[in-house]
């Protein structure tokens, strides 16, 4: 798969393909074409190139809400939240968007037990559930980060790509991230864009090196790890 900027190339030839369950890191320097790889992953962009298969279905034209309800979430660098509704709230409205109950205009959501039920075991999932009745703008950066994974958890995807969810975080908050990602359910996939190594390398066992839109290693972390121009690209040895 390609995607083309005019005459940049961010994405250049790109083969990618995961399997159910696994724990996939990709990593490379900035402007390596991760995010990118994302955003035609998950509907946002088209591609230049290429097809995009998800459970076997092609899904190169189809719409980004389409994806998610096929199973796919995604978290971004940026958290992308409600600061003035609870933390219950903002993931309720998560649940909401993947159930019929998102058509239910004139019913309130109190009512929806099912929804309630979805969203505190997707704050359970992340340490959240004491926290469910804060305003999300009386959180801390890291438990933004979590509420942000609970909202994705909510509507119980089969695959989740996580851009940088350790990003900002200080280096207790970063250990916590990492423990949470070790307990998410084995049944889903995980897709990880991360700068720190030592992160993307113990959540992962499998990763995938970019540099320049391109893969330019990919295999075991210990595998990746031992590259000779992995280490002279990503790590400037």
């Amino acid at each position: 798969m390609s995607k083309s900027f005019g005459g940049l190339r961010a994405v250049d030839g790109v083969e990618l393909a995961v399997r159910p369950g696994e724990r996939r890191a990709l990593i490379g320097p900035n402007g390596a074409g991760k995010t990118t790889l994302f955003n035609l992953i998950a509907g946002v962009l088209p591609p230049s190139s290429g097809r995009i298969t998800l459970f076997g279905t092609d899904v190169t034209r189809v719409a980004q809400h389409r994806r998610a309800a096929l199973g796919l979430a995604r978290t971004y660098q940026i958290t992308n939240l409600f600061p003035t509704l609870t933390v219950l709230q903002n993931v309720l409205l998560a649940a909401q968007a993947h159930t019929r109950a998102r058509f239910a205009m004139l019913r309130p959501i109190s009512r929806f037990t099912d929804l309630h039920q979805r969203a505190h075991e997707a704050l359970a999932a992340v340490g959240l559930e004491d926290r469910a009745g804060s305003p999300v703008r009386q959180l801390s950066h890291g438990e933004q980060r979590q509420l942000e994974i609970a909202m994705a958890l909510a509507g119980r995807p089969r695959v989740l790509l996580l851009d940088e969810p350790a990003a900002g975080l200080s280096q207790a908050e970063a250990q916590l991230m990492t423990t949470l990602l070790h307990r998410l359910d084995p049944a889903i996939t995980l897709l990880i864009i991360e700068h720190d190594m030592d992160i993307a390398l113990e959540v992962a066992r499998h990763v995938t090196v970019l540099h320049y839109g391109r893969v330019i290693a990919d295999g075991s972390r210990d595998a990746v790890r031992a590259d000779a121009t992995v280490r002279e690209i990503y790590l400037g040895a």
